[in-house]
């Protein structure tokens, strides 16, 4: 099997006038899309699209719908015009538990079918239940790492404008994973944002343990962004409200 459990944290930084910063343990799940089925009569705790303690939901992604992912990120990648002929597409994302998620982002790591990584896709989901995928073109560096650039074109979080860009810096899963953010406003950093988790093997054994170390991990991920909000505002950062829709316009490095 590929696909994987990764074990780590989240940190976010914000810099200006009033910085702010979080760090919390989370864990994550590296899950090759065509394994998934597979992983759902090997293991005892996770389900693919039903009730269990851990659960992939197809709904929970892309169109949300109940037809299989695979097709759907196939068609997304050739509408940006990549094409991976069959190639393996891994997803980075929290599972459902207890029947509930909210993934603030999930990571497509699209590779061609002769193992080299093309595209990734950023599937970012706010609060107000809207979603929006940035496709991004990869072009990994000797090191394994991806850098990757695009400019902020979906609403997340009031307390950020539209005015800004993202980099990312990539280390896909292998042994160790990595997805780090740099919020910009032109060439000054505003905020960011990570996961860095080590692997582990999918087996029922280490999602019981996942479960005893963090039991609410999906419930505390959304009180967590309402708590950081109320944190914020107590610390006078400027509440801005909803931003618009805008273009992306994919850079590439």
């Amino acid at each position: 099997m590929k696909s994987a459990l990764y074990s780590g944290h989240v940190a976010h930084a914000r810099f200006g006038p009033t910085p702010h910063r979080l760090r919390y343990r989370l864990f994550m799940l590296a899950l090759d899309l065509d394994e998934i089925p597979a992983l759902d009569k090997k293991l005892r705790l996770f389900s693919h699209n039903r009730a269990n303690l851990y659960s992939f939901n197809d709904a929970d992604h892309r169109g949300r719908t109940a037809q299989p992912l695979r097709p759907q990120i196939e068609q997304r990648l050739r509408e940006a015009g990549v094409e991976i002929d069959g190639g393996v597409i891994t997803l980075l994302t929290m599972p459902r538990l207890l029947g509930y998620v909210f993934n603030p982002l999930s990571v497509y790591f699209c590779y061609r079918r002769d193992g080299a990584l093309a595209a990734m896709i950023y599937e970012v989901s706010n609060t107000f239940g809207e979603r929006h995928d940035y496709v991004l073109p990869a072009h990994p560096e000797e090191s394994g790492e991806v850098l990757q650039r695009c400019e902020k074109a979906f609403f997340v979080s009031p307390f950020l404008g539209m005015d800004l860009g993202y980099e990312f810096r990539i280390a896909p899963p292998g042994e160790a994973v990595s997805v780090a953010m740099t919020v910009k406003r032109g060439g000054e950093a505003v905020l960011t944002a990570s996961f860095a988790g080590k692997r582990q093997p999918l087996t029922d054994r280490a999602l019981v343990a996942a479960f005893l170390s963090d039991p609410l991990m999906t419930f505390k991920a959304i009180a967590g962004i309402h708590w950081e909000a109320v944190k914020m505002l107590a610390k006078g950062v400027p509440f801005l409200g909803r931003g618009r829709r805008r273009r992306i316009e994919p850079m590439r490095t």
